[in-house]
């Protein structure tokens, strides 16, 4: 009877041992997480983006986007080209929630 009480016994810990780095893992996932900013359910903001970052861009001329790349924490990267006289300049404009950066470049 004792050395089923212990085969039980060791069975039961292999089983429980397994679980409780389960859960170990699953706390650590949900600390991350939590640790990141949520905005997530902000949806796509490119077009937002788009808008502001033209925007900024309009002083300095003609505006023409090329692309926009929304990452999964909501930031959004706009870049395009700006033509004035003759001259253009192309940017990367940063967005979240609102202009963040604004970089010029200036085109051969």
């Amino acid at each position: 009877m004792k050395t089923y009480n212990l085969l039980v016994l060791a069975a039961s810990s292999l089983a429980l041992g397994g679980c409780v780095a389960s859960m170990a893992a699953n706390a650590v996932t949900m600390a991350v997480k939590a640790s990141r900013p949520d905005r997530a359910g902000a949806g796509d903001l490119r077009g937002s983006a788009t808008a502001a970052c033209s925007e900024r861009a309009a002083p300095l001329g003609t505006v023409k986007i090329i692309d926009a790349a929304q990452r999964p924490d909501g930031r959004v990267t706009v870049w395009g080209t700006v033509e004035a006289e003759g001259a253009r300049q192309s940017f990367e404009c940063k967005f979240g929630g609102k202009v963040t950066a604004f970089k010029l470049r200036r085109l051969p």
